[in-house]
């Protein structure tokens, strides 16, 4: 095997896009945005598709267009973008993106963008107060969106939305938000407004508050098999990504040697330390030192002091290991490997964090997937 390597299970991704799609009348856009959770852009995007997502989801302009240029041809949304970015704008709209923006600025920029109609998801702020128009600048943006589709210029396709607190079921700020979406819904409607597409659900919303569907559902971290509501259990989902390395190092210290920079950990007895070639750089998380989990030939262990550039240490007593054996990071946690979300636990934070940021120095291997 590779020196360090994410294995991603192409055929749980597909499997969990089937689960979720079985669970909605709804169609499913799949959120591949970030290399694909940091899966691979478009080896997960494939795998999405192959188990029944009919729309894939992306925030750069950059990652829809090499989505294009890899042959993807479903259709795709794209809802981060700058002023200045004119150039990939259009390219986007050639190759028939459609376009999310939440103001009259960014709507009449995607107009001129093109000589062809923009096809675009108008996006109403029902409460994160994040990217969208406020309730108050909705009309105004309708009506200039009706002018424009009546002109030609743009093709009004979605309306759509975000939730605040979707994992956090029955939350009142979401109960709230859905109506603000209806209320934004009916005044697109008089404004003269037809879009095929009302989306609002997430990945939490998708598995747990079926009056949020409408037309489309957008799950983004469940398709990776990780559960947007950790509390309420797997639904059903398998972890796509293992992270693991070779050991590059084992060796005897003895009772009271510090080990790593600043030395965070001491060694308790004489004993065995193992050097794991994975660090800051590769997107193990500097505060995982001394609290991230690992498990090596069966055993569970955690970080022994600091977590460096490239590198850190694991006390695994008297356990016999050597160079070359594996450390599993995190995985599905089927044969006792910590999961995404122990990593997450540890370090309190989300394993959307844990799996994103895993590095390019890290290589990806590919299990399975669309013939």
């Amino acid at each position: 095997m590779p020196r360090t390597e994410a294995v991603v299970d192409l055929d749980a991704i597909t499997a969990n896009v089937a689960r979720l799609k079985a669970g909605t009348p709804a169609d499913v856009l799949a959120v591949v945005k970030a290399d694909g959770y940091g899966h691979g852009l478009v080896p997960s995007a494939r795998a999405a598709l192959a188990g029944g997502a009919s729309w894939l989801g992306v925030a750069v302009l950059d990652e829809a267009i090499a989505l294009r240029q890899a042959g993807v041809t479903a259709p795709l949304l794209a809802w981060l973008w700058s002023p200045h970015e004119t150039e990939q704008l259009r390219n986007a709209i050639d190759r028939g993106v459609d376009i999310g923006l939440g103001s009259v600025a960014a709507l009449s920029l995607a107009a001129r963008a093109s000589a062809a109609p923009a096809r675009v998801h108008l996006k109403i702020d029902t409460g994160l107060s994040r990217n969208g128009a406020h309730a108050d600048d909705w009309p105004e943006l309708v009506a200039a969106a009706a002018k424009l589709e009546a002109e030609g210029r743009v093709e009004v396709v979605g309306v759509w939305s975000h939730f605040v607190w979707a994992d956090a079921p029955g939350h009142a700020t979401t109960t709230k938000q859905i109506a603000v979406f209806g209320e934004a819904l009916e005044i697109a409607r008089r404004a003269g407004l037809r879009p095929q597409l009302r989306h609002l659900a997430n990945s939490a919303a998708t598995v747990t508050l079926p009056e949020a569907h409408f037309d489309l559902v957008r799950p983004g971290v469940a398709i990776y098999g990780l559960s947007p509501v950790p509390e309420r259990g797997d639904f059903g989902l398998t972890p796509a990504m293992t992270l693991r390395a070779e050991l590059a190092l084992v060796k005897r210290v003895r009772a009271g040697d510090g080990i790593s920079y600043g030395h965070q950990y001491f060694a308790p007895r004489d004993t065995t330390v193992a050097l794991v070639p994975l660090g800051y750089a590769d997107g193990v998380p500097r505060n995982a030192t001394n609290v991230g989990p690992v498990s090596i030939n069966g055993g569970r262990f955690t970080v022994s002091g600091r977590v460096c550039m490239d590198q850190f240490v694991v006390d695994v007593g008297d356990l016999a290991v050597r160079a070359g054996d594996h450390a599993v990071l995190f995985g599905p946690g089927h044969e006792g490997e910590p999961t995404a979300q122990d990593w997450a636990d540890a370090l309190a934070t989300i394993h959307y964090e844990i799996v994103t940021r895993v590095g390019p120095r890290v290589r990806r291997t590919y299990l399975g997937g669309p013939s």
